[in-house]
């Protein structure tokens, strides 16, 4: 089910007083029908259906029986935000029906008002051309209220009303096996346009409310078409919390909404992020997927579909002006009343940006600071007596950063005295102005093996999910499936959306800090490296050494220079390696035999050189590569679990997988020259994944691809010459997902 977007014509010369200024969304539905006997069956249903969803619904003919007038009953539909159309026999034969549609449509046009068309006992096609009896009925009708000389005229608008009307995909009660199902599916739709649920901000509020009302109070005060608020602070001072409380506050006041979380970390600075990042917001606000080809077709998408609508938009964390610019760079993008939140640690952004008002966070006081540590360690709003004095330092050594009271009030919580004295004594010895230090305490408090899950999770793994970093962790001896469940629970690492790690980037500052502080000046002895300079420095240099377990560079993808293999030879003990659109030449033998995980974007090579030692990798992920064959040789990886080559446009075929037996997920999206999956697949005792999406020349897979019981899910998705699948081979699958192929009785000799 589609509902539709404003249309790009321009809005009627009638247009009501309430459409020259931002429209005031008092209902949420308006439901327009005509007659008295499908008032009394089927609108009385989705009415009280409606009611019983806690949606506020006007209905056109009741409020009308209730003495409103006209002309007041017109400016009501341009206080909703959705209009139900109720098409029927009778529809035609009232003009008060007809007059509120013209007005729906009318609002349409002009702020983006949804609407949803329903057919009740009644052709589309007969409302959309207006033939048979219900044009017989709208002749009438404008017989029985308008002059001679303007029943073309009365005729011509309404035909144009109910053409725009009858253009968007609708429901048909016929489609439907009896009333309540269509009501039932209208009002989930409804649900669904409206999404009116708050977002979690924070189980202890404490001193939230004077900021989010100091806020609230700045968008009112502005008579601008398009407010744009900035909420600027630094790392952990609430600005996310408060966005979050604003928005809750306020969204039921507009049309669309969308909430955009950590943009910094989960929308890197690479092209195709920005893509991403525009299909999210249109995604957001209109319900509906659209594909985004660039970012200029980004912008130019964003006014087209957004330009009429009041909406409420929040970027958080932003740190690069391009980001704004692909997403809010014009107030002309946006509709009358829209009201756009920016967070971000970077002042400059905002003033770049020109916007109405930068909010300052301040830190919270002594007596909220007191208050908000004493609910995370005691889970009450006062410190228990004996431990009153400490808990009133640590409130002056975190000195009011509550993201800092947050975690060690949870570390805190329910540990013994000694302990509680160790963090004290720490405390005394660490000047109060290093906020920063304060997360290091948690951190401090980890057994080695714990420490270095969570330096490699700060380092390299944000963003990944838990499974994938557990097995790579595991191979490396770091018993991750305990360590990453301590991390959680003392608060250092979080599992978001999709099984995701994620992390505040003040712990993931102080875990790179520590990292750092042990060698500042010699960044060639440190154990992990990420700092692009440093990375480049040490490579260039050839000043590596067996201290580096991790190594993260990450270049532009026009880049053409070219690295030594020979720099990474004196580091021995490199677990993670990370490149992107990195060139390197020489003796691949000089790369640690102890890899683990290699990230490797944009591999320049068609094949993996012979020399390259990767017995021991857990994780080969080299999407965008330019990979033709994944080697000359018969690869014998017994460790391997992840093989992703996605985007991978020149692979040909898949290696031999008999050398492979551990492979858990094999992912192969997006590779359009892809023509075979060599027949040693079926030989994957242990194979639970199979994405193939959009390998757009791949006719068939191997039959023994079938009788893999491991195999749980196999993605087909966009193959568009793969013929149709047995359903007797398929039994062990926990889903298959297809767009263009079918899943039936086929020929033998096509697995």
């Amino acid at each position: 089910m589609e509902f539709a977007s404003s249309s790009s014509s321009s809005s009627s010369s009638s247009s009501s007083s309430f459409l020259k200024s931002e429209p005031v969304f008092i209902n949420d539905v308006f439901i327009n029908f005509g007659g008295e006997d499908i008032g009394r069956r089927f609108v009385s249903h989705l009415h009280s259906a409606l009611l019983q969803a806690q949606v506020k619904t006007f209905i056109s003919q009741e409020n009308l029986q209730e003495g409103m007038e006209q002309e007041e009953h017109l400016r009501a539909i341009g206080g909703t935000k959705i209009a139900i159309m109720v098409f029927s026999k009778s529809y035609a034969e009232c003009t008060c029906c007809l007059h509120e549609l013209e007005k729906i449509i009318e609002c349409h046009q002009t702020f983006g008002q949804m609407v949803v068309p329903v057919y009740y006992e009644i052709d589309p096609l007969d409302v959309q051309h207006q033939k048979n009896d219900f044009g017989k009925a709208l002749e009438e009708a404008a017989h029985k209220s308008y002059a001679e000389d303007l029943l073309e005229y009365a005729l011509s608008k309404w035909s144009r009303a109910l053409t725009t009307a009858t253009g968007v995909t609708g429901w048909d009660v016929r489609d439907f096996r009896h009333d309540a199902e269509l009501v039932e599916r209208i009002v989930s739709l409804v649900e669904s346009l409206l999404d009116y649920k708050d977002l979690f901000t924070t189980q202890y509020p404490v001193g939230l409310e004077s900021p989010v009302e100091d806020v609230i109070k700045c968008i009112e005060n502005q008579s601008t078409k398009v407010c744009v608020i900035g909420i600027w602070g630094m790392g952990g001072s609430g600005k996310t919390t408060i966005a979050k409380a604003i928005y809750n506050r306020i969204y039921h006041q507009f049309i669309g909404k969308s909430f955009i979380e950590n943009i910094r970390e989960a929308w890197a600075s690479e092209y195709d992020r920005y893509v991403d990042l525009q299909a999210n917001l249109l995604s957001d606000v209109l319900k509906s997927k659209l594909e985004v080809k660039s970012v200029g077709m980004g912008r130019a998408m964003i006014h087209d579909e957004l330009s009429r609508r009041k909406l409420l938009i929040v970027l958080d964390d932003v740190n690069d002006f391009v980001q704004l610019e692909n997403l809010c760079r014009s107030r002309e993008w946006f509709g009358q009343g829209t009201v756009i939140i920016i967070t971000t640690r970077d002042v400059h952004l905002l003033n770049l940006l020109k916007v109405n008002y930068v909010y300052k966070m301040h830190l919270l006081n002594k007596n909220d600071s007191l208050e908000l540590l004493s609910w995370h360690a005691f889970r009450e709003a006062k410190p228990i007596k004996e431990w009153n004095e400490h808990a009133r330092d640590i409130v002056d050594y975190c000195g009011g950063l509550p993201l800092a009271l947050q975690f060690l009030g949870s570390y805190l919580c329910d540990i013994t005295k000694e302990a509680w004295e160790r963090v004290f004594s720490n405390l005394n010895s660490i000047p109060t102005y290093q906020v920063q230090k304060v997360l290091k305490i948690s951190f401090d408090a980890l057994r080695d093996m714990e420490k270095d899950i969570f330096l490699d999770v700060c380092c390299f793994f944000i963003g990944k999910q838990r499974e994938y970093v557990t097995e790579i962790l595991n191979g490396c001896g770091l018993c991750a499936d305990i360590g990453i469940t301590v991390l959680i629970e003392r608060g250092l690492i979080k599992v978001e959306r999709n099984n995701k790690l994620e992390m505040h980037p003040l712990l993931r500052d102080m875990g790179r800090e520590f990292i750092r502080e042990l060698h500042p000046k010699e960044p060639g002895k440190r154990s992990r490296l990420w700092f692009q300079e440093d990375v480049q420095d040490v490579l260039e240099e050839n000043s590596g050494t067996e201290a580096i377990e991790g190594l993260s560079l990450k270049l532009h993808s026009s880049n053409r220079d070219s690295l030594e293999a020979l720099a990474f030879k004196k580091m021995k003990r490199l677990r993670l390696l990370q490149l992107d659109h990195v060139r390197l030449s020489g003796d691949y033998g000089h790369i640690s035999k102890e890899l683990r995980w290699i990230c490797w974007r944009g591999f320049p090579y068609k094949y993996i050189p012979n020399s390259f030692h990767l017995e021991n990798v857990i994780a080969i992920d080299f999407k965008h590569s330019h990979l033709q064959l994944l080697s000359k040789q018969h690869l014998v990886l017994e460790r391997l679990k992840f093989l992703n080559l996605s985007h991978s446009k020149y692979l040909i075929e898949t290696p031999d997988f008999s050398g492979l037996p551990s492979l858990e997920q094999l992912i192969l999206k997006d590779c359009p020259s892809l023509r075979e999956v060599h027949e040693s697949i079926g030989r994957l005792r242990n194979l639970l994944l199979i994405n193939l999406k959009d390998c757009t020349s791949l006719c068939y897979l191997p039959r023994e691809v079938y009788r893999l019981r491991s195999l749980k899910t196999l993605v087909l998705s966009g193959c568009l010459k793969f013929g149709p699948i047995d359903k007797a081979w398929v039994k062990s699958f926990v889903t298959i997902i297809t767009e263009n192929t079918t899943v039936k009785q086929a020929p033998f000799d096509q697995l």
